[in-house]
């Protein structure tokens, strides 16, 4: 039995009708009983934050995947820090055998918000005893359509990118690799960096969408984030480099 958390979210949505298509038994992990019909699969209402329901949604499961939402503007530790490690000890605790987590592009000790977390996390993970799998994409296609990409309102793309080139991929694509694990053989301890086919700059990105580019400085950037309200101590965490992006994903 294999259990999809974030299940209705851009990766998890994918993934149920993956394993919906493949015939093996599984069942996503919803907060809210409405979108889990939605999905039209057999689903468990429960929250990271409520071990109770978490003890109960990994009974009898053998195989999990492991995603939840990113940073969030708050200060010390990220909450999926202390949300995702406790599903691991939740997990070991039900006997489950292997866990694919979805973690970011390069997470280190000397990164920054959910790129630092998923490091964090993925530490712990290691240290768990459980077999275990990591995908590390670049970034999402899907963000140029949701907003996270940096689109503006006006429909510009915008950010500090600066010449730096990225292979976005498509979530599909994730998701299959997901699907691919959660029904293959595990061996454990194995990292997957997942990318595109091209490594484009955000200005030819830009160019395929047919919309205006605006090359930012990380102090413009900044200024930005003040604007839409998140706190001081925040924006200068997101861009706070005088660095483009990459290496410094300004903002995530």
């Amino acid at each position: 039995m294999i259990l999809v958390t974030g299940a209705t979210g851009t990766i998890g949505r994918y993934l149920v009708r993956a394993l919906a298509e493949a015939d093996v038994p599984f069942r996503a992990l919803v907060r809210d009983a409405r979108k889990g019909k939605e999905l039209d699969c057999a689903f468990t209402v429960g929250d990271f934050d409520d071990p109770v329901s978490m003890a109960s949604a990994l009974k009898g499961v053998d195989r999990l995947l492991l995603n939840s939402g990113g940073a969030l503007p708050v200060e010390g530790q990220q909450p999926m820090v202390r949300q995702q490690t406790g599903v691991i000890d939740a997990a070991r605790a039900a006997g489950v055998s292997s866990v694919v987590k979805i973690s970011a592009w390069q997470p280190g000790p000397d990164t920054k918000l959910s790129v630092r977390a998923h490091w964090e996390i993925e530490q712990y993970l290691k240290a768990s005893g459980l077999r275990w799998a990591s995908l590390q994409p670049t970034g999402y296609m899907q963000n140029f359509f949701t907003g996270e990409g940096g689109f503006t309102h006006s429909g510009a793309l915008e950010g500090p990118y600066g010449a730096g080139r990225v292979a976005y991929l498509d979530a599909y694509d994730v998701a299959a690799c997901a699907a691919a694990l959660l029904t293959g053989p595990i061996r454990g301890g194995e990292t997957y960096a997942l990318t595109g086919p091209e490594a484009l700059t955000h200005e030819e990105i830009a160019a395929k969408l047919a919309i205006p580019f605006h090359d930012l400085t990380p102090q413009e950037a900044a200024e930005g984030l003040r604007a839409q309200g998140l706190p001081g101590w925040s924006w200068t965490t997101f861009c706070g480099s005088t660095r483009r992006w990459p290496p410094t994903r300004c903002p995530r």
